[in-house]
């Protein structure tokens, strides 16, 4: 447990910068912040779960779910491109060759898969080195200026010029700031049922009956690993994936750049001529050989300003018309993930259904499943023995995290656009219903709505930065 003797009555000015979270967003920004401040500041990383530096993310045993980002452009620090892949060299698993031995899945061993896409790893082997980052920053310096608290936060009460921090064990520790880095909130469980488990915590999977279906709600990236995990649980029998379009991540592949596009300012300011000029480059791509997937990529240094250039109400159409497609393609699954699923589906083992979710109700050994198939007006009906629900991610608006729900109701913070993420400034200090800041700040997914590329550890590692400036500011 955190003794705030250790860092605030020898030194009862400097009292410790916290970071709530300890996922990828909150171990690199509590990793810059160490950096940035004045060395007799102590940094306080905040963790409900018993492994910091991982995250739900990156906690995962499972060899076979792989990072959705090649290792190449996966390194924490944005200074040093190739820290990730230097890394993998280093523990001795960059060894490529063995394996599968299928040259169109990719071919590797310990968590590392070499495809013609690229190199991809085990998101578990990507939380060892997010672990080891944080032993390294832990136990350099002297005295050590990171300290942890293993416990959950759940609510931030202004005290004069300090936050006081409070533990749902009763502890409180006064900080002189926060950063809120909580990453991905869950989504309302709705409709409820009691057959509904934890697509993360996978105990359950070995006891299933393989004459019996498992429903998953959603076909994104989440999807993916949940089939991925039932299959390597022992479970043979059918799953159902439903999803309001149907759609299911694209598949990495290989390919040629393609120069980022020079968008007019009229085309930056509306989505309808915003779309036709990318179809025109995916169309420009395609004749000199290149395939979407290069188009696409050229966007990334540019997303966020065309998002932030785009008007409300196009904004609003994007999030209610586009947002599927542009996932789906966007956010790509690594090539060995790809074709087990594609497997799956061409075995009817997986089936994909576009619909409309209308209820679940409870039976005496099943979970009866009542959903509107896509374009259809009659209902249909499926009994399965477990659900797991994958269906993204939680927006503020509303959330159930007792902290936020917290900070909301004392005008701390507020929802920002669309209710998705956070209201904040430029400078990423979170704003409050006054408009007043309070000490607190954040980064990674809670972002999201203000802007849009803040998700992945290209984008966040980047925001560390940028906050641990914007909070050294003010120190």
């Amino acid at each position: 447990m955190f003794d705030q003797d250790e860092t605030t009555k020898s030194e009862p000015r400097h009292h410790p910068i916290a970071v709530i979270g300890a996922g990828f967003s909150g171990t690199m920004a509590a990793v810059q912040l160490l950096a940035r401040l004045p060395q007799h500041q102590p940094v306080l990383l905040c963790e409900r779960a018993e492994r910091f530096g991982s995250g739900r993310a990156y906690s995962t045993e499972n060899p076979d779910h792989l990072l959705n980002v090649r290792a190449a452009n996966m390194s924490a620090y944005p200074d040093r491109p190739s820290h990730f892949e230097d890394w993998l060299l280093e523990i001795g698993e960059g060894e490529m060759g063995a394996g599968a031995s299928d040259p169109a899945i990719g071919h590797g061993r310990d968590g590392i898969r070499q495809t013609p896409a690229g190199t991809f790893a085990a998101r578990g082997l990507y939380g060892d080195y997010l672990a080891g980052i944080l032993t390294e920053a832990m136990t350099s310096g002297t005295p050590p200026r990171l300290h942890l608290l293993n416990d959950l936060i759940i609510d931030i009460v202004p005290d004069e010029n300090r936050l006081v921090l409070v533990a749902e064990g009763g502890q409180r520790v006064e900080v002189a700031g926060a950063v809120l880095a909580m990453g991905n909130l869950a989504p309302p469980h709705e409709p409820a049922s009691r057959f509904r488990v934890d697509p993360w915590r996978p105990e359950p999977y070995g006891r299933l009956h393989p004459d019996h279906p498992v429903l998953i709600i959603g076909t994104g990236l989440s999807m993916v690993d949940a089939v991925i995990s039932l299959r390597r649980h022992g479970f043979s029998g059918q799953i159902f994936a439903l999803s309001r379009r149907g759609q299911i991540p694209a598949v990495h592949e290989r390919t040629d750049p393609w120069p980022r596009p020079d968008f007019t300012a009229a085309e930056a300011r509306s989505l309808n001529r915003l779309l036709a000029r990318i179809r025109r480059e995916v169309a420009s791509a395609a004749q000199a050989g290149i395939g979407w997937r290069g188009v696409i990529d050229a966007l990334r240094p540019v997303t966020d300003a065309l998002w932030l250039g785009l008007p409300q109400a196009d904004k609003a159409r994007f999030l209610r018309h586009l947002r599927p497609f542009w996932d789906t393609h966007r956010h790509r699954a690594a090539p060995p993930v790809g074709a087990a699923i594609a497997r799956e589906i061409k075995a009817g083992a997986l089936q994909i259904q576009a619909c409309k979710l209308v209820a679940i109700e409870d039976q005496a050994g099943e979970a009866r499943v009542i959903y509107r198939p896509r374009g259809a007006s009659e209902r249909k009906t499926l009994g399965v023995q477990l659900i797991l629900d994958v269906r993204g991610v939680g927006r503020v608006a509303d959330t159930a995290d007792p902290l936020l729900r917290n900070l909301i109701g004392r005008g701390l913070v507020q929802a920002g656009p669309f209710g998705l993420g956070l209201a904040v400034r430029p400078d990423l200090t979170v704003m409050g219903a006054s408009g007043t800041p309070a000490r607190l700040w954040t980064l990674g997914p809670l972002l999201r709505g203000a802007y849009w590329e803040c998700t992945a550890v290209p984008d966040i590692r980047n925001q560390a930065v940028d906050l641990a400036q914007s909070v050294a500011a003010t120190q």
